[in-house]
């Protein structure tokens, strides 16, 4: 019996509010207003935001102004909406109606334009966006008059671990710390970063590994900072730390393995951006290119057909990998080719030789070599040798620029390349021996 009374007092308390705030005349006419501010506010961003994008893309400006401008102009129909209301209220007051409803929907687009207007500079849209809804959402709260009740609420949910209790509220703000600390820490990592590249007296890969060490520490201090923030102690992580060290291993092994392993080839030199390497069993076939770039993770190599390879840095430990660059830029390319046996050998190396000198990638303080290889079957096999500095820029189109140096200087001095010839005999078959007619004996009737 007192739970049925309680339960018909809290559904009069509710029924009794609706009637009083929800379905009256005041609600109405303010909804009404609203309603028509934001129809007015749509069909305003339909007609003008597409001219006004037109205009941007018609600026001589930078992609990001033009980006940003863009973004406001996604703003049209919450401020033609205030607009609207801000001329509207004078006239319902007028009649005698309330406008509290109506200034509070005025200050939550009016917060929203404002939020949108200040988190501009932050050029992720998603970061940008979650960040918004974030400052959106407590403005929000504190605009309705509902954010200490709230507080108080989430507050209230929670749960004690030892002498540690852990609540709602102190989660969210945790959460919402470690984003904007997370954020800063990469946002001030970039900023170091740029300053370090610019650094002429260290090498690419200091440069690259200091990068690393500062980008890993400062997200490490913004992770220990965001936990503590949320009235986290970490001596709590002691009674886990088993538990999560094995999860860790575990599930991060591989990402661990690849941040190590990058660090590592950093320290070392073997690897580092700008090297020409090739490294077997990528998508079934060697990848050749140079490093771009070195990531936590993985490393970028860009081939000369403009293709991104991301190799994991655990590949380049594990696997045999060929470093061009590594320890000096000269390289040794060859080229086989063969000739008649009516050639004189000697003057069919120095004619090659002096032909490759003039080779303009050919590097002369090495001195090109040919040698004869082997007496083929109708050829006298040749292998010619010479080095170049600069093999970012391809192997193949240097081995075709010596290779058609061979042919010319074989043209001007009538030097005969041998190929081979077939000789294809066709029999015709042999005609089949006429048929012997034989005599039918006719039976006498």
């Amino acid at each position: 019996m007192l739970e049925s009374i309680n339960i018909e007092k809290y559904q009069q308390l509710v029924q009794s509010w609706i009637l009083e705030h929800v379905v009256s005349v005041d609600t109405a006419v303010q909804s009404g207003l609203v309603l028509i501010a934001l129809a007015i506010g749509l069909v305003a961003r339909k007609a003008l935001m597409p001219r006004i994008n037109q205009s941007i893309d018609r600026l001589g400006a930078h992609y990001r102004t033009k980006s940003v401008l863009k973004n406001i102009s996604r703003l049209i129909m919450q401020i033609t909406a205030i607009t609207v209301i801000v001329l509207g209220t004078p006239i319902v007051a007028t009649l005698g109606y309330s406008i509290d409803f109506a200034n509070a929907v005025m200050g939550l687009f009016l917060a929203w334009v404002v939020i949108r207007l200040c988190v501009q500079f932050i050029e992720n849209s998603v970061v940008r966006n979650m960040f918004a809804l974030m400052i959106w959402t407590i403005a929000a709260l504190s605009i309705l008059g509902v954010l200490d009740q709230t507080t108080t609420t989430l507050d209230g949910i929670g749960m004690n671990i030892g002498e540690f209790r852990l609540s709602a509220l102190s989660i969210i703000k945790g959460i919402i710390a470690l984003f904007i600390l997370l954020y800063a820490a990469i946002f001030c990592s970039k900023l170091l970063e740029r300053r370090i590249e610019n650094i002429s007296s260290l090498t690419m890969s200091s440069r690259v590994l200091i990068s690393k060490i500062v980008r890993v520490t400062l997200i490490v201090v913004a992770l220990l900072i965001g936990i503590t923030s949320a009235g986290i102690d970490l001596s709590l992580f002691a009674v886990f730390s088993g538990a999560i060290g094995l999860g860790i291993g575990f599930g991060l092994q591989k990402g661990i393995s690849n941040l190590f392993s990058g660090m590592l080839l950093l320290m070392d030199k073997s690897i580092q951006p700008g090297d020409v390497i090739e490294l077997p069993g990528v998508s079934g076939e060697s990848a050749f290119g140079w490093v771009h770039h070195m990531g936590a993770r993985y490393t970028e190599i860009i081939t000369r057909d403009n293709k991104s390879y991301l190799v994991p840095n655990e590949d380049f430990i594990t696997q045999q990998v060929v470093n061009w660059s590594h320890g000096s830029t000269l390289i040794r390319v060859e080229v086989k080719f063969g000739v008649s046996y009516n050639s004189d050998p000697h003057e069919i190396k120095k004619m090659v030789v002096e032909a490759v000198k003039d080779v303009p990638r050919v590097c002369n303080d090495q001195t090109p070599v040919c040698h004869l290889k082997e007496f083929g079957d109708s050829s006298l096999n040749f292998v010619c040798r010479f080095w170049i500095k600069d093999a970012e820029k391809g192997i193949t189109n240097v081995r075709g620029d010596v290779m058609l140096a061979i042919w010319d200087v074989f043209k001007e001095n009538n030097i005969n390349i041998p190929f081979p010839h077939r000789e294809v005999f066709i029999h015709e078959p042999a005609k089949p021996a006429p048929k012997k007619k034989t005599a039918t004996k006719k039976k006498a009737s």
